[in-house]
C-alpha cells in the first residue's frame, strides 16, 4: 500500500509540474507585458470633478459615521454570531448575549439616524436604510421569542425552574409504556395512604381491572417528593430515547411566582401547536439571520461609496452576490473542516449511525446542485446588463459559463446518485452472475465485493466548474489594467482552491476515512481560503469598485493584501466561533464530562 501511495503522489506531483509549464514559459512575456503597462501605459486617471460625491469623502461628521460602522461591525460580526451559536446550542447565555447585541445595534442605529439627519441625502432611496430596519426587527422579534419561550420552557435543555415540573409535561414527550410503570409503582407504594374513591380498605387489590379505570385522590402537585423525583427521572431518560412511541400528556399548572407577570400569561395562552410554528420560525432565523446580516453590511459598504447608481445596479448585482456566494461557499468548506454536518457525514467522516434510515444528500450532490441552481436562474439574467441590444461577444461568454455551470451541477447529482452509479454496473452484474457463486474460490470471491472507495463519494466535477470559471476570469478582456489584475486575482483564487479540493479527493480516494470524527484534510483549509479570499475579490472587480479604485489611487495588489489579510482574521474567528458552539452544548447537557470521550465508549 505504502508504494501504491508514493507512487500515485510522484505521478500526480508530474502531472502538475507539466501543467505549469506552459504557464512558467509564458511567465516571462506576460511580465514583461506587465512592466510595459505600469510604466507607459497606466489607466488615464478620470477627472476628479467628474467623480459623484461620497459619504466616504463626506468632511462632516465623520466621528458618527465611524463609530457607526465600528459598532455595527462589532454586533453583527461579533456579537450576532455567538448568539446564534449559543441560541442553536440552547445555552443559558443566549438571552444575554442577544440583549447585548440589540444595545449595540440600538447605539450605531442612533449614531445613524443622528448622521443622516446632520449631511446630505448622497444616495436618496437606497437599499441598506430599508434592508437595516428589516433585520433589525426581525432579529427583534426573534429575541421577543426567546424571551416567552425561556419563560414558558421550551428553549432550553432542560425545562426553566422557574416553572413546577408538573409544566415540564406539556412540553416533553411521554411513552405510554413509561406511563403504564409509573401507574404500577404509584399504586404499589402508595395504595396505603393514598385509598381509591371507591375503596372499603376491605384488602380490595389495587391492581384490579375496576379499579385501574379509577382516578387517584391525591390531587396534581401534592404528589409525594418521591414520585416527583421518579417522575423526572423518567422523563429525562425518555428524552435520549428516539424509537419509543410518543404522545403530548398535558398537565395541569401549579401556581408560580412568574404566573403573574404578563410574559407569564401570555406563554401560557399559546397552545402546543402554535409553538411548534413559532419554534420553526426562531430556528430559520437563527440559520438565515447572518447571511441577511452579511448583506446589509455589503449594501453598508455600497451606500457608503456610493456604488452601483442607475446603469450599474447590474454590474453591481451580477458581482456582488456571485462573489457574495463563493465567500458562504469558503465558510462552509472551513465548517465542514472543523466538523460541522458531521451528522451528515459531510466532515470528512463516516456519518454516525442514526435510528433514522431517511436519505440524506452528500456534501458533493448538495455542492452540484446549487451549481445548478446557479446556472439555471442566471442564465437568464446574463443580457440585463445590455438588454434592448444585441448580444454581445462577452454577453455570449458569461451565457456559456452558465451552461457550464448547468451542465457541470447535472454530472455532480447524477454522479452522487446511487441508483444511477447501481445501473452503470450492470454489465459487470450480468457477467458475474453468468457463474454460480460456488464457482469461485475464496480468493476469487473477495473480487466480488464492492471496492473501498464507492464507502466515500469522490466527486471533482463541483471542483472542475469552479477551476475553469477561474481560468476563464483571470483571462478575461477587461477595460483598464486595475480591472484585469484583479479579475485575474480571484480567477487565480478559485483556480487554487480547486487545485486543493482535487488534492484532498486523492487523499479521500487512497485511505478512505474509516472514523465518525471528521478527518479534517489539510488541504480543505486551502480550499477554504481560497473560496473565501477569491469571493471577496470577486465582488471588488465590479466596474463602480474598479472605478472607485482608480479614483482614490488604489492599486489591485493594495486590495489584495488587505483582502488576504482579513481572510486570515475571518477564518480564525469561525473556528473560534464552532468552538463555542462546542463548548455551549456540553455546557448544557447532562452527560458527564467523560462520557464525551468516544474511546471509553467503545
Amino acid at each position: 500500500m505504502g508504494l501504491a501511495v508514493q507512487a500515485a503522489l510522484k505521478l500526480l506531483a508530474l502531472v502538475a509540474v507539466a501543467g505549469a509549464l506552459p504557464a512558467v514559459l509564458a511567465h516571462g512575456s506576460e511580465d514583461e507585458g506587465a512592466m510595459d503597462m505600469d510604466m507607459g501605459q497606466e489607466d488615464p486617471k478620470p477627472d476628479p470633478e467628474s467623480y459623484p460625491p461620497t459619504y466616504f469623502s463626506h468632511p462632516e461628521h465623520v466621528v458618527e459615521i465611524y463609530a457607526h460602522i465600528a459598532l455595527m461591525v462589532v454586533g453583527w460580526v461579533i456579537m450576532l454570531p455567538i448568539a446564534v451559536l449559543f441560541s442553536i446550542a440552547r445555552s443559558r447565555y443566549t438571552l444575554a448575549i442577544q440583549f447585548l447585541f440589540l444595545c449595540t445595534n440600538a447605539i450605531g442605529i442612533l449614531l445613524g439616524i443622528t448622521y443622516n439627519a446632520n449631511t446630505p441625502d448622497l444616495y436618496p432611496n437606497n437599499a441598506h436604510h430599508k434592508l437595516g430596519w428589516l433585520v433589525t426587527w426581525v432579529i427583534s422579534a426573534q429575541v421577543v421569542i426567546s424571551v416567552v419561550g425561556h419563560v414558558a420552557g421550551v428553549m432550553g435543555r432542560k425545562s426553566s425552574q422557574e416553572f413546577g415540573k408538573e409544566e415540564r409535561q406539556a412540553f416533553i414527550p411521554v411513552s405510554t409504556e413509561a406511563m403504564a410503570e409509573h401507574q404500577r409503582m404509584n399504586d404499589a407504594l402508595y395504595s396505603q395512604p393514598y385509598r381509591h374513591s371507591n375503596d372499603s380498605g376491605q384488602g380490595t387489590e389495587p391492581n384490579t381491572a375496576s379499579l385501574r379505570s379509577n382516578s387517584v385522590s391525591t390531587a396534581v402537585g401534592q404528589e409525594p417528593p418521591i414520585e416527583l423525583s421518579d417522575r423526572q427521572v423518567q422523563y429525562e431518560n425518555e428524552d435520549e430515547d428516539e424509537d419509543v412511541d410518543v404522545h403530548f400528556k398535558p398537565a395541569e399548572m401549579l401556581p408560580s411566582k412568574s404566573a403573574s407577570s404578563l410574559i407569564s400569561r401570555l406563554s401560557g395562552k399559546i397552545s402546543r401547536r402554535s409553538w411548534k410554528v413559532i419554534l420553526y420560525a426562531y430556528n430559520f432565523i437563527d440559520r438565515t439571520i447572518l447571511i441577511l446580516g452579511y448583506i446589509a453590511l455589503c449594501t453598508g459598504i455600497i451606500t457608503f461609496a456610493r456604488f452601483f447608481e442607475g446603469h450599474g445596479i447590474f454590474s453591481g448585482l451580477a458581482h456582488w452576490i456571485k462573489g457574495g456566494i463563493f465567500f458562504w461557499y469558503g465558510i462552509l468548506t472551513l465548517g465542514r473542516w472543523s466538523g460541522s454536518f458531521g451528522e451528515l457525514g459531510w466532515a470528512w467522516n463516516v456519518r454516525p449511525k442514526q435510528s433514522s434510515q431517511k436519505w440524506r444528500p452528500t456534501a458533493e450532490f448538495a455542492e452540484g446542485a446549487l451549481i445548478f441552481t446557479y446556472g439555471s436562474t442566471n442564465i437568464f439574467l446574463e443580457h440585463l446588463g445590455n438588454a434592448g441590444n444585441e448580444f454581445s461577444a462577452q454577453d455570449l461568454e458569461h451565457i456559456s459559463i452558465t451552461v457550464l455551470f448547468i451542465g457541470g451541477g447535472l454530472l455532480a447529482m447524477l454522479i452522487e446518485s446511487t441508483r444511477i452509479r447501481e445501473l452503470l454496473n450492470t454489465t459487470v452484474y450480468e457477467a458475474a452472475l453468468a457463474h454460480p457463486s460456488h464457482a469461485y474460490s475464496d480468493e476469487e470471491r473477495e473480487a466480488l465485493d464492492a471496492p473501498k472507495q464507492y464507502e466515500f463519494s469522490v466527486n471533482p466535477i463541483p471542483a472542475l466548474v469552479i477551476m475553469l470559471l477561474g481560468i476563464m476570469m483571470s483571462s478575461h478582456t477587461q477595460q483598464s489594467m486595475v480591472s484585469s489584475m484583479v479579475h485575474k486575482q480571484w480567477g487565480n483564487l478559485l483556480t487554487g482552491a480547486s487545485f486543493a479540493r482535487g488534492f484532498t479527493y486523492v487523499l479521500v480516494y487512497l485511505k478512505p476515512p474509516r472514523s465518525i470524527l471528521p478527518s479534517r484534510p489539510p488541504t480543505e483549509l486551502l480550499t477554504a481560503f481560497g473560496l473565501i479570499a477569491g469571493g471577496t475579490i470577486f465582488m471588488a472587480s465590479a466596474s463602480d469598485t474598479v472605478s472607485g479604485m482608480i479614483h482614490y489611487d488604489l492599486d489591485a495588489m493594495f486590495f489584495y493584501t488587505v483582502t488576504t489579510g482579513f481572510v486570515g482574521l475571518l477564518m480564525a474567528w469561525v473556528v473560534v466561533l464552532l468552538a463555542l458552539k462546542g463548548w455551549a452544548v456540553r455546557k448544557e447537557s447532562s452527560r458527564s464530562l467523560r462520557s464525551w470521550n468516544l474511546i471509553s465508549r467503545a
